[in-house]
């Protein structure tokens, strides 16, 4: 089978909800990675044969056709295909993963995989909500699937609970664990750790440049005080992740593309696997996942060096190390989503971009992504580090 690599990988800083990115259309704010991406590589745009993009929101301003619509408002030409895929939270590694499986199957040799969600300007939820609120429809879970769950609803929040409580993490673990992302993204952000995949966007105030989210102040007392979401339960906003406005990207191609267009792989995509469970404690996936996706590539976890397992909650990570017994060091080493945000489907593929330059800024080798996702599925990335 053939390769696939990916040789640039980047995002946009994240945008507190109502903040920073308030004012910028969703489409344009996915234009200014994909702008970046020709621009940093070099490629000739109208040899892009795709730009498959995740947005889970998929209303108003990120309707219509909404990926076609980041590439008419970029500088890419109109002869640029473009679709839109909603894997939940996992849509922009999901649109690593058909990327990756284009090029390894031969059928084409550059794609791009990206990712925008603003939810500031699509509210999270509103892409039902509003028909609801409206009276057209029962929503999005019919009577034979509450039945067949015993549910009325699928809820985060309920998931995220449960998780805690089947691995037996408190409020102080979650909240420790919170702290730590906030300080890890602090450092990167002092080091200068996102330098090589941060895109600035330039807005009505001016160059919008640093994460947004990343409380360069937090404290074990500040986090404590936050009000549990659900009365006598341990998650809170503080040790979840944060609403955020955001947009990302990878250029994904095949060995010949490579040759052909003079351009030097930062990785090489190494896996791919997706699996799906139990919905209703739904963000439990990750750990099959991760598990079904090494023994696939035949690899233990000790090989991986960095992990990047989203922070949808200080829950799924700290499960996760638990269930599986993984090293603390390697995860989410510049901080996670928890600090940083977690623009829904542009989480993919920022979580990518972070992974592939940790990886080449420590020398490293071997890096393992994974994030739950809505229903019960889990996506797992594999990839090699090239150089440095």
């Amino acid at each position: 089978m053939a390769e696939a690599y990916i040789v640039e990988a980047l995002r946009t800083p994240g945008g507190r909800r109502k903040g920073a990115l308030a004012d910028v259309h969703p489409a344009d704010l996915g234009a200014v990675v994909l702008d970046a991406l020709v621009g940093r590589t070099g490629i000739d745009p109208a040899a892009i044969e795709d730009v498959i993009l995740g947005c889970v929101s998929q209303a108003g301003e990120q309707a219509f056709a909404f990926a076609r619509n980041v590439v008419l408002a970029s500088s890419l030409p109109d002869s640029v295909p473009a679709v839109t895929i909603d894997r939940q939270c996992g849509s922009s590694q999901q649109a690593l993963h058909f990327a990756a499986q284009a090029v390894m199957s031969g059928t084409q040799d550059v794609v791009v995989a990206a990712g925008v969600e603003s939810m500031t300007r699509v509210p999270m939820g509103s892409n039902f909500m509003l028909h609801m609120q409206a009276g057209i429809g029962t929503g999005p879970w019919s009577e034979a699937i509450r039945k067949r769950y015993g549910v009325s609803e699928f809820s985060q929040f309920v998931g995220a609970q449960m998780v805690a409580d089947k691995y037996g993490l408190s409020r102080e673990d979650m909240d420790a664990f919170a702290l730590g992302s906030h300080q890890r993204a602090a450092a990167a952000i002092r080091n200068g750790a996102f330098e090589a995949e941060i895109v600035p966007v330039r807005t009505t105030s001016g160059l919008f440049s640093q994460d947004e989210g990343v409380r360069f102040d937090a404290s074990a007392e500040a986090i404590a005080a936050v009000k549990p979401i659900r009365e006598g339960g341990g998650i809170t906003a503080a040790n979840a992740s944060q609403m955020t406005d955001g947009a990302s990207a990878a250029l994904v191609v095949s060995e010949a593309a490579l040759k052909r267009h003079n351009l030097t792989p930062l990785a090489r995509i190494h896996s791919l696997t997706v699996t799906a469970g139990d919905p209703v404690i739904m963000l439990e996936e990750p750990i099959p996942a991760t598990r079904k996706a090494l023994a696939r590539a035949g690899m233990h976890l000790a090989d991986i060096d960095l992990f990047e397992v989203n922070e949808a909650f200080a829950a799924v990570p700290m499960a996760w190390l638990k269930a599986l017994e993984a090293d603390p060091a390697k995860l989410n080493v510049n901080g996670g989503a928890i600090a940083l945000g977690h623009p829904l489907g542009a989480s993919g593929t920022k979580l990518m971009a972070t992974l592939v330059h940790a990886l080449r800024a420590r020398g490293k080798r071997w890096g393992l992504q994974t994030m739950c996702e809505g229903g019960g599925i889990a996506n797992v990335t594999i990839i090699e580090a090239l150089g440095s």
